[in-house]
């Protein structure tokens, strides 16, 4: 036995059954696992004998690891984990690890043809960030690998993540895996639409606005655009930097379709789910409340709160993380009441992850209605291009790749095709506001527009859209949402990785189109 472990530190109120008092020689574990210095999401790696790697987890709880974001920590652990189970299986104490130990390693996890789940160059050089971590931390000499030498990091880099779906593919996805339409364009008999409000709005307020899982997931309900541009169809809201990777906050826009489904969903399925948490007491056993007193504006807006204790306290909004975000609370029209955003069903916050599983289960709505079962039964990962290719696919992050897609697409058009601007006039308008790169930059929060360029619209910058978007008709306001499908259709047809109703389904009935 050579395999590795890791079991992750609950949530408060989401350990489920605790062993009695005393069974693991300590009377309460919650308060052991705190007292040792442990945060919710820590991992704790487990031997193969079964015992508890003391290095191990005081490296978790060093600051090399401790500030580390939550799903960081989770995919850091996770590299671990699997090699420390590949040296364990050769009898290699991983405090004794070898440069050759690490390249035979990374042998096995990229280039070994027996291999039948290699890995690409950017996941190695997220699993060599992880490992360098962890070597550093224990001062191991030399150092097997470390990412900051060139020979230690992948040259065919390239990110693989990028997910796009055109605005009609969006539409067909939502519809099918959402909606629970069938290929004729109407609900399925039998479809439950419990969750269907709050799922389709988190999926186009995410889709108009570019925020990533974790930012759209973690807004308050006071949080919600409520300023409207001047003479636009766009809102737009501060965003908080704690729930931001970059820690910083940043302004971002909205379209008013979009945050009128929102507001539908608030006043329908969440408002259910919140009368019926109230009637069967659930915010009365919530472990830790804090109920918001006051909430400050301008420039640096403050929360201020009084727990059950009664004991008051305040934060800037800013600073708040999705974790202390989940405790707070506002007095509704029949008591206290989330000021978490996304409720689940019992009215309780739906944490960020949670989403994963939403589109997954829409993922497999979309086969059920779109494959025969023939083409089901094969693993997505195996199936033919072509089988693949006639079922939409989406992930969380799918929407704010999709999102700067169609940005930078329509930032082009309005740049040429509505203002008819020359070359020279191009360059002085980028000197102004900056090109379409640029503003797609802002947008997405990117700190470097070449990481946007690099990671996210790589694959269709060889294209010349000047010239697909010279060709597309421009007649008249009545055309122009033709006008962006078209030039959509064109780079589905041109570019790998687009997903298109025109490739995926042919002639497929769409509601509402």
């Amino acid at each position: 036995m050579s395999e590795w472990h890791v079991v992750w530190v609950p949530d408060p109120g989401r350990w489920g059954t605790l062993p009695e008092a005393g069974g693991l020689g300590v009377e309460d574990l919650p308060a052991a696992v705190e007292r040792i210095g442990l945060m919710p999401g820590d991992p704790v790696f487990i031997a193969p004998d079964f015992t508890i790697d003391s290095d191990l987890l005081e490296f978790v709880l060093s600051k090399h690891f401790r500030f580390l974001a939550r799903e960081t920590k989770r995919n850091y652990a996770t590299d671990i984990r699997i090699l420390l189970t590949f040296l364990s299986s050769r009898g290699i104490d991983w405090r004794r690890a070898s440069e050759q130990d690490l390249l035979n390693y990374r042998t096995w996890r990229c280039d070994a043809p027996q291999n039948p789940e290699r890995i690409s160059g950017s996941k190695w050089n997220r699993e060599a960030a992880a490992f360098t971590r962890l070597f550093k931390w224990a001062r191991v000499s030399p150092r097997p690998v470390d990412a900051s030498r060139r020979e230690d990091r992948a040259a065919d880099s390239v990110s693989a993540r990028v997910s796009w779906l055109t605005p009609r593919t969006w539409s067909l996805w939502s519809d099918v895996g959402l909606r629970g339409h069938g290929r004729d364009g109407v609900p399925t008999w039998g479809w439950d639409a419990r969750t269907e409000a709050r799922n389709t709005s988190f999926v186009q307020f995410t889709l108009s606005s570019g925020l990533r899982r974790q930012e759209g997931g973690s807004l308050l309900t006071f949080e919600l655009p409520a300023q409207r541009l001047q003479h636009g169809r766009f809102q737009h809201g501060q965003l908080a930097g704690a729930v931001t990777r970059s820690k910083n906050g940043r302004t971002f826009y909205t379209s008013l379709d979009a945050l009128g489904q929102v507001e539908t969903y608030v006043q329908s399925e969440r408002a259910w789910a919140v009368k019926r948490a109230q009637q069967m007491g659930r915010y009365e056993r919530v472990a830790q409340m804090r109920l918001v007193t006051k909430v400050t504006r301008g420039r640096a807006p403050r929360v201020f709160w009084v727990d059950r204790d009664g004991v008051e306290g305040h934060q800037y909004l800013t600073h708040l993380g999705w974790r202390e975000r989940q405790l707070l609370f506002i007095e509704g029209p029949e008591g206290p009441e989330p000021a978490w955003l996304w409720l689940t069903e019992q009215g309780l916050p739906m944490l960020p992850d949670r989403w994963n599983t939403v589109f997954t289960t829409a993922n497999l709505r979309c086969e059920e209605a779109l494959l025969t079962p023939a083409e089901r039964e094969v693993g997505r990962n195996l199936r033919a291009a072509e089988v693949r290719g006639r079922t939409p696919y989406a992930t969380p992050h799918s929407t704010r790749h999709s999102f700067a897609l169609y940005m930078l697409i329509v930032l082009n058009q309005l740049m040429e095709a509505r203002f008819g601007l020359t070359a020279a006039d191009r360059r002085d308008f980028a000197m102004l506001f900056g090109d379409p790169w640029w503003l797609v930059k802002t947008l997405l929060g990117h700190a470097d527009v070449e990481t946007t360029k690099r990671h996210y619209l790589a694959p269709v910058a060889h294209l010349q859209l000047e010239s697909i978007l010279a060709t597309a008709e421009a007649d008249g306001p009545d055309r122009e949402v033709e006008n962006i499908d078209g030039v959509f259709a064109r780079l589905a047809k041109e570019s790998a990785g687009i997903q298109d109703i025109d490739v995926i389904v042919d002639r497929l009935p769409v509601a509402g189109r």
